[in-house]
C-alpha cells in the first residue's frame, strides 16, 4: 500500500523561471512523511531523525494553483532504521523520485532506538518493493 500526500505548491517555491526550486522538494518529502508518521493513530510517539536522503530531479515542475501529489511507500525496515521512498507525481508523469532513511531516536536519552513490534507492523503495511524491482530492471 502506499501513502499519497496532496502537497499545496506557494508562490514562494518558485524560481525566477516560474518552476518549483530544487530545495524545496526537500521540503515537500518532510511535509509528505509528516502526514504519514505522525497521525494520530499511527504516531512514532518516541521520534525519528533523518539519516539520509536521496534525490533524483526527473523533470521541473511548473508552479500551479493545484496541489501536486506525492506517493510515500516504504521499501526496507531494518532493526534500528527504515527507507521511505517517495515519488512527487501528477498521473504518469514524474518529477522526482527520493528515498529517506529515517533512525527512530529517543530524545530523552539522545539515542538511537530500535523499531517497536507497533511501529514494524504500521511500516510492514505500507511496504512496496515492487517500484525498486522495476526501476532496477529498466536500469540493467
Amino acid at each position: 500500500m502506499r501513502h499519497i500526500y496532496r502537497c499545496p505548491l506557494r508562490w514562494a517555491d518558485m524560481d525566477a523561471y516560474g518552476h518549483v526550486n530544487n530545495v524545496v522538494f526537500l521540503r515537500y518529502l518532510e511535509e509528505a512523511r509528516i502526514d504519514f508518521l505522525f497521525r494520530p493513530e499511527k504516531d512514532f510517539k518516541q521520534g525519528s531523525v533523518v539519516a539520509r536522503h536521496e534525490i533524483d530531479y526527473k523533470r521541473q515542475l511548473v508552479h500551479r494553483h493545484t496541489p501536486v501529489d506525492i506517493e510515500l511507500w516504504v521499501t526496507e525496515i531494518r532493526a534500528a532504521s527504515f527507507t521511505l521512498t517517495y515519488e512527487v507525481k501528477d498521473d504518469d508523469l514524474v518529477y522526482v523520485r527520493a528515498s529517506t532513511v529515517i533512525v527512530p531516536f529517543d530524545f530523552e536519552t539522545q539515542r538511537p532506538r530500535r523499531i517497536t513490534a507497533e511501529e514494524r507492523e504500521f511500516l510492514e503495511e505500507y511496504r512496496d518493493d515492487s517500484a525498486d524491482e522495476k526501476e532496477e530492471a529498466v536500469a540493467a
